[in-house]
């Protein structure tokens, strides 16, 4: 079989002049809206730390949501082939960055932690194990150059 390419377009409009544009570094906000055809926009701007607004994502959490969903995603489809039923999932992720001295960072490190709650009838230890193909599946995961660590719990329901 083939490769398919896949191709995703996104807009980033930056909606921070506050008249004067770049004229000075504090004299702007990082304020910017992510768009794609036919989805809700996102509003976003860069973390507090860099002037950010605290109520708008900012980049370095969208990459962490991103690692994820990824996750999530594969593994939900993993457990759907594998007849473990999933009733509930939430993840309590974490991204590492450490910024440089010139300004300059990168992250070093994402932690999922997935809470997975599945049927009294399926098996908790396949359950747990399919959280190493779906990281070994996930696209996000595999495109980063950082480590992607897994913290998960299994929870049967009735226990």
């Amino acid at each position: 079989m083939g490769e398919t390419l896949h191709r995703y377009t996104v807009t980033v409009t930056w909606t921070g002049n506050t008249g004067t544009g770049t004229g000075t570094s504090g004299g702007y906000a990082r304020a910017h809206t992510l768009s794609a055809p036919g989805k809700p926009p996102i509003a976003g701007s860069s973390d507090p730390a860099f002037r950010g607004d605290p109520g708008r994502w900012n980049p370095e959490e969208l990459l962490v949501a991103s690692l994820a969903a990824c996750h999530k995603l594969w593994y939900l489809g993993l457990c759907a082939q594998a007849g473990i039923v999933v009733t509930a999932y939430e993840d309590a992720a974490e991204g590492r960055m450490t910024e440089e001295a010139g300004g300059a960072g990168q992250f070093t490190a994402v932690i999922l932690r997935p809470r997975v709650t599945i049927t009294a009838g399926s098996d908790p230890d396949a359950a747990l194990a399919l959280h190493r193909r779906a990281h070994a599946l996930c696209f996000i995961a595999r495109s980063v150059n950082f480590s992607v660590a897994h913290e998960p719990t299994i929870v049967r329901e009735g226990t």
